[in-house]
């Protein structure tokens, strides 16, 4: 096939951004499409929509961005290929570095440093093809389930622009939803990868710690819960993406060596008639759930039958607030090393936000006895969540306690009449997989009331990433729920 020409695009910018990732990829290859033509489509959304949403920042030069986009069209001429992402518009998260790039973390401390170095998910991606047109937005150091800092403002639901992104990978979920970007990568600790997948209707993937080289960092040795990962509008898409993010590197010392990044891009069929399924709901009402929730996720468990498997609802004897507040001391720990310079500095504790304050300051309060106490009472958790895959080959929770929020809150303050006495305490349900050291989808689940989005966590047992993205793709073409568009896309 003839190559179109790159200066007179011959396929409409809606076309374009309405492919898939997958499709995409397919179409620059086969030069049915130009990657300028690409870039000019996705800059022309961006120019759309972006005003309103607040999804992307720290923008690129627009001609250098075309001339980066003809570099990748001259090198496909000479059958020269760098692989999936060969020509794909991305917008790293502004947490982790990116050469060249300012990496603000959404701190005034930071908002005009440049980074010198990729980290390893940017390098990969890079050099997998892919072109960076800007960040996307983060809340201050990635603290808090809600999208807004000092540096950018806040980014706004893909479904109601008066509605929060979720975070916080929120600028990213809002990209992908929105046709801005054809997938995105962010992080997950406390559920940044799944709330605001959950709250703008797409698929965020909290892998396996390990699966993706989560690098450079200072502490390489302790990087048990902040992951890398992505975040798409289908399956395939997120197996894409993760098949060039994930595999093993020296520079993190917890990557693991023995997986196959490729199998997350072409063995996701699998026949899951006879999965057996555990619902853990909210924790046996341990969990504060918004008025109608629940009713939206019971509506979307009967997909799973659909595809064959069975579901039961099952309880965990255990003790939910043992558990939490090992993980607030676990956070605060790990927060607390790596940002307490900052507090201790009066010029840079001005500027620190009052959630990153409570942090530190409880994080720097922990005596030794505190932490190995957290780290048993976590042992304790994942040997009883463990104890459900001998019975069961997946688990079910909530995604999020809440529907997607007015944008001006800085968080729920309360949940169906309960006062929340923390900052995070309205995401407690992405807790569980985290502690547990578990892969964790955030798959759609329909609209609940007021037609807001919600999300459903696939858990899978250790290391069960593929496993996971399986069951996903056979619950979404079962459930159908993530073709709903944006009414923003008109």
């Amino acid at each position: 096939m003839t190559a179109p020409d790159a200066n007179s695009p011959s396929v409409p910018g809606d076309d374009i951004v309405a492919l898939d990732a997958v499709a995409l990829s397919r179409s620059i290859h086969a030069r049915e499409l130009s990657c300028i033509e690409v870039m000019d489509a996705c800059l022309a959304q961006i120019d759309r929509l972006n005003p309103t949403v607040n999804a992307i920042v720290a923008m690129q030069d627009r001609e250098a961005l075309r001339t980066l986009a003809g570099e990748r069209d001259a090198q496909l001429s000479r059958g020269e290929s760098l692989g999936p992402l060969h020509g794909f518009p991305q917008a790293p998260k502004d947490i982790l570095p990116v050469a060249g790039m300012v990496t603000t973390k959404g701190s005034p401390i930071y908002k005009d440093e440049v980074s010198k170095v990729d980290a390893v998910i940017f390098e990969r991606m890079r050099k997998s093809g892919a072109i960076f047109i800007g960040r996307t937005n983060s809340p201050e150091f990635g603290l808090g389930g809600h999208t807004y800092n000092p540096v950018y403002g806040t980014t706004r639901n893909a479904f109601d622009s008066s509605r929060s992104a979720g975070g916080s990978s929120g600028g990213a979920a809002v990209s992908v939803a929105l046709r801005m970007l054809p997938c995105a990568d962010g992080s997950d600790m406390m559920g940044s990868l799944r709330t605001p997948a959950a709250f703008n209707n797409v698929f965020g993937f909290r892998t396996t710690p390990g699966c993706v080289p989560y690098a450079p960092s200072d502490d390489v040795f302790f990087q048990q819960f902040s992951v890398a990962g992505p975040i798409a509008r289908t399956i395939p898409d997120l197996g894409l993406l993760l098949s060039v993010q994930a595999g093993f590197d020296a520079r993190a010392p917890l990557s693991r060596r023995n997986d196959k990044p490729a199998d997350f891009a072409h063995a996701l069929e699998r026949d899951m008639r006879g999965t057996r399924i555990g619902w853990l709901g909210d924790l046996n009402e341990h969990l504060a759930m918004e008025a109608g929730l629940m009713d939206t996720y019971a509506s979307a468990l009967r997909h799973f039958e659909t595809a064959g498997c069975s579901v039961e609802a099952v309880n965990i004897a255990f003790d939910f607030e043992r558990l939490w507040n090992a993980w607030i001391d676990l956070r605060s720990l790990t927060f607390s090393g790596t940002n307490a310079p900052l507090y201790r500095n009066a010029a840079t504790r001005r500027l620190l936000k009052p959630e990153a304050i409570w942090e530190i300051e409880r994080g720097l309060k922990l005596s030794g006895e505190d932490v190995s106490r957290a780290v048993r009472d976590r042992a304790a958790w994942y040997q009883a969540i463990n104890a459900l895959f001998d019975r069961f080959d997946y688990l079910l929770m909530p995604s999020a306690q809440v529907l997607p929020f007015d944008a001006q809150l800085d968080w729920p303050h309360a949940i169906a009449g309960r006062e929340m006495d923390t900052y995070h305490r309205w995401m407690e349900t992405v807790v569980p997989a985290t502690m547990a050291f578990l892969p964790a989808l955030s798959a759609p689940a329909g609209f609940g009331p007021g037609g807001l989005p919600a999300g459903l966590q696939i858990i899978g047992p250790t290391q069960g990433d593929l496993g996971v993205l399986q069951m996903g793709l056979a619950y979404d073409r079962a459930s159908g729920y993530s073709s709903a568009r944006s009414p923003l896309l008109g």
